[in-house]
């Protein structure tokens, strides 16, 4: 497996142009704020997730704002806005007079993940399939097909991207913001344990066709379809983690 960090630059197997409107959608929502400050803070967030995420701020380690400030090139009024949304995402931990700590992977915190996520997935994909408006159909459809593309070319940093940005929106287009704010965190915390431990099973083309396939059912108005796509994604899931543990615990 290929991995790169170029991100949306490569990768010959894709079309040119469904990616760069990949990238117009990316850049769309995330100066989707209202105003400057919430636009940085969401910036934040989103760095310092995928950050986590891919191990660049590895689970254990020590930080303070102003390092996560320079690190990520964002001043710190935003950056401490972002991480009291990831401590209540249980992706950081706040340690009075100690810093931050970026949250450990915890096997067992996972199997509840997974189990949390059993209940919104298929709800919210499916509300997505009947309630998302022409733009956002069309926009999951050009996330799936990135995706997609990624997964073939062995990328997992544009997968997992492209797994970010077409769960937040099948979230907006299921218009249920109270589910949406629950399952932000499971995917959050499902995508570094996946991370962490993908290359011992080189599966990545396989997920992104499951998640890409549930972009589409929502897509297309298929609610049925959306919540059996959900269905094998957390299958899976369940599947990954139970030979994780197996390999590693």
């Amino acid at each position: 497996m290929t991995e790169s960090k170029s991100g949306l630059a490569r990768g010959k197997k894709s079309s040119p142009a469904r990616r760069t409107d990949a990238e117009d959608a990316l850049r769309k929502w995330a100066a989707s704020a209202l105003s400057k400050d919430e636009r940085l803070a969401d910036k934040a967030l989103r760095l310092l997730e995928e950050q986590i995420v891919t191990l660049q701020l590895p689970p254990g380690s020590m930080w303070s704002e102003a390092a996560l400030s320079a690190k990520i090139k964002i001043g710190r009024t935003p950056v401490r806005e972002a991480v009291q949304r990831l401590a209540a995402d249980r992706l950081v931990v706040i340690m009075r007079r100690h810093g931050i700590m970026i949250s450990k992977i915890n096997i067992q915190d996972q199997l509840f993940v997974l189990e949390a996520r059993q209940h919104l997935e298929g709800m919210i994909a499916g509300r997505a399939a009947r309630r998302a408006t022409p733009k956002e159909r069309e926009n999951l459809n050009i996330l799936a097909d990135a995706m997609s593309a990624a997964g073939k070319r062995g990328d997992v940093f544009d997968v997992l991207r492209y797994y970010f940005y077409s769960k937040k929106l099948l979230c907006e287009a299921s218009r249920n913001p109270y589910a949406a704010r629950a399952v932000a965190s499971l995917h959050s915390l499902s995508r570094r344990f996946y991370f962490t431990y993908h290359k011992q099973f080189g599966d990545l083309s396989e997920v992104a066709e499951l998640h890409a396939a549930q972009a589409r059912a929502a897509a297309r108005g298929d609610e049925k379809g959306a919540l059996a796509a959900s269905e094998r994604i957390l299958a899976h899931a369940n599947a990954f983690t139970r030979q994780t543990v197996i390999n590693n615990f």
